[in-house]
């Protein structure tokens, strides 16, 4: 992860969550699940992204159960603000996320949407995800 996505958790009082049976368990048990996004996009592809995000994916994955907490880009952009967005969805459930994204990701108006921003070229070049939950002691649980 980089520096400003930490930041971005720091600020937002979130703790780790990792992949695995236990660790599920335990995320079960701790409730929401938080997911951190972070976007690399193609050189001069984040008006793009953006755009994208502004117009339709934002309306498109709150149909399907989604919660943004918000978006971050690096400040300076010289730190990566023209090529990375960090995003925060939140969750019902980890189990609530995979259905979220399995619809979400077979929605024909995603999939047109997809199309027809990628007509100058690929947008999205690699996309981190990472699971967090809240602690008790979290502003948002």
């Amino acid at each position: 992860m980089t520096m400003f996505g930490a930041i971005v958790l720091g600020a937002l009082f979130l703790a780790s969550g990792q992949e695995g049976t236990k660790e599920k368990t335990e995320a079960k048990a701790m409730g929401k699940a938080f997911e951190l996004r972070v976007y690399h996009t193609h050189p001069d592809r984040m008006p793009a992204l953006e755009k994208r995000f502004k117009d339709h994916t934002i309306k498109l994955l709150e149909k399907h159960g989604m919660k943004l907490v918000g978006f971050w880009k690096p400040v300076p952009a010289s730190e990566g603000g023209d090529t990375v967005l960090v995003y925060l969805v939140e969750h019902a459930s980890r189990e609530a996320a995979d259905k979220s994204w399995d619809t979400f990701r077979k929605d024909a108006d995603w999939m047109k949407v997809r199309a027809d921003s990628e007509k100058d070229g690929p947008i999205v070049k690699k996309v981190d995800v990472q699971w967090w939950g809240a602690t008790p002691y979290s502003a948002i649980r």
